[in-house]
């Protein structure tokens, strides 16, 4: 009898008190972190169904020749190309040396510096200098430990013309015999410059503006090169003294590469008449009326399904011209359209910026090499500064709008977006480049864009 209860007790599961759960303020975060989920932005205009994902727009905007840009970028930095190739006559030749010169002695002027009897910081000499460099050689302007930048190259080439008691000080703290340079502004690794201002001062007085051009020339032959060294007044900065920015980004658009995927859609980006541009706004429009979108409630289901759907593979340029055309001569906050930056933040620059022109047209890409001409899309911002990556958020924003076929206002409504998943991702940088800083007042007529 005994045995048997024995043998029944210990066929019996065996129950343990279950302790709490102890939660570590580490355990916590990580659990935080396992649980979450990157969301698509909610768009609730007309055209949600029709507008890319992030995704679908990144392998949009890459998957195109970008080599040939990246080509026509090098040449243009040796002087064998120039932008006014892509624009015909309708531009103005406002880039060569003569205007560079003028500008600088203006500035000297406006400054009001006399560059006689100077003393104490005042008789140090400044320098200014005009780069033209090709982005795709450079992991970026701005100096960092271990990668080939252009200021590094820069202020490297500089050394040799650093004042004693600099050099000095260099050499008690261990560090190499290097110049200080001073820029309009930093661009991203890949971005090109015809025109980018940066600034070295010296209190050495027998060094000539012709041996710094020298100096760098020689660094780096065929990446880099100088347009001009000219001495202006030590009241001049780059950045701080500048009045604008100037960048153009050339797209270049497919002929039918991907004809499987949009095969009786036509062209994939000769949507440029406004009869077009009107008709895919109004076809974006009459698809959300009939799945009555927003008077509806859809499942999780039929919204894999809609957003599954075939989007628009195609765009048109005159769309994008009609979209940048809205921000200009508006001071607005793009720090939606920023990266790399805090989108809500109460110290630090502002994020307003004003644009002066904005326009966007098609052209063909000149290849003297192969004599084939390739189409593509030009886009010329002047503002009189830019967010982190901004002109590329903006770039590739405006070609997912034109594609989906948004509202002319569709990039002034994004201003006002709480997240920054409402807009594209960043275009690649290979067709982004700096085409000039400037010190005067702007003025239209030297837009490459009417």
């Amino acid at each position: 009898m005994l045995k048997t209860s024995l043998q029944t007790l210990k066929s019996l599961p065996i129950v343990t008190k279950q302790q709490p759960p102890r939660f570590t303020k580490n355990s916590v975060v990580m659990e935080a972190q396992s649980e979450k989920v990157y969301a698509h932005y909610n768009h609730t205009d007309s055209c949600k169904f029709s507008r890319w994902t992030a995704r679908e727009s990144f392998e949009f905007m890459h998957a195109r020749p970008w080599q040939e840009v990246v080509d026509f970028y090098s040449k243009s930095v040796n002087g064998r190309l120039s932008l006014l190739e892509l624009f015909g006559t309708q531009a103005h030749d406002v880039h060569g040396d003569d205007k560079i010169e003028e500008v600088s002695n203006e500035t000297a002027l406006l400054e009001g510096v006399s560059n006689v009897d100077k003393s104490g910081r005042w008789a140090r000499v400044t320098f200014k200098i005009v780069l033209s460099y090709h982005g795709g050689s450079f992991d970026g302007w701005q100096k960092q430990p271990g990668l080939n930048t252009v200021q590094g190259l820069v202020e490297k080439s500089l050394g040799i013309f650093v004042d004693e008691k600099k050099a000095q000080q260099l050499k008690e703290k261990s560090k190499p015999l290097e110049g200080c340079a001073s820029v309009a502004g930093r661009t991203d690794k890949g971005v090109s410059a015809l025109q980018q201002v940066c600034s070295f001062y010296t209190w050495r007085k027998d060094v000539k503006p012709h041996e710094i051009e020298d100096a760098i020339n020689d660094v780096a032959p065929g990446k880099v090169r100088v347009v001009s060294v000219s001495e202006v007044s030590r009241a001049f900065h780059p950045n701080f003294s500048a009045k604008w920015r100037h960048y153009l980004y050339i797209f270049p658009l497919n002929d039918g590469e991907n004809r499987e995927e949009i095969e009786g859609e036509g062209d994939v980006e000769n949507f440029s008449s406004p009869e077009n541009c009107e008709k895919q706004r109004n076809e974006c429009g009459a698809l959300a009326s009939e799945e009555n979108v927003e008077n509806s409630i859809i499942s999780d289901e039929d919204e894999d399904e809609l957003e599954g759907a075939k989007k628009p593979r195609s765009f048109s340029v005159c769309r994008v011209n009609q979209l940048l055309q809205q921000l200009e001569g508006k001071l607005l906050s793009y720090k939606i359209f920023a990266r790399d930056t805090k989108a809500l933040r109460n110290v630090g620059p502002p994020t307003e910026c004003y644009f002066y022109h904005a326009r966007a047209t098609e052209t063909s890409l000149p290849c003297p090499d192969h004599g084939k001409e390739i189409k593509v899309m030009c886009v010329e911002l002047v503002a009189n500064r830019f967010l982190r990556k901004m002109v590329r958020v903006l770039v590739a924003t405006a070609v997912r709008e034109a594609a989906a076929g948004a509202q002319e206002d569709a990039l002034l409504k994004l201003m006002d977006a709480t997240c920054r998943r409402a807009t594209a991702p960043p275009a690649p940088p290979d067709g982004l480049c700096l085409v000039n800083v400037g010190y005067t007042e702007f003025d239209r007529r030297n837009c490459l864009i009417p």
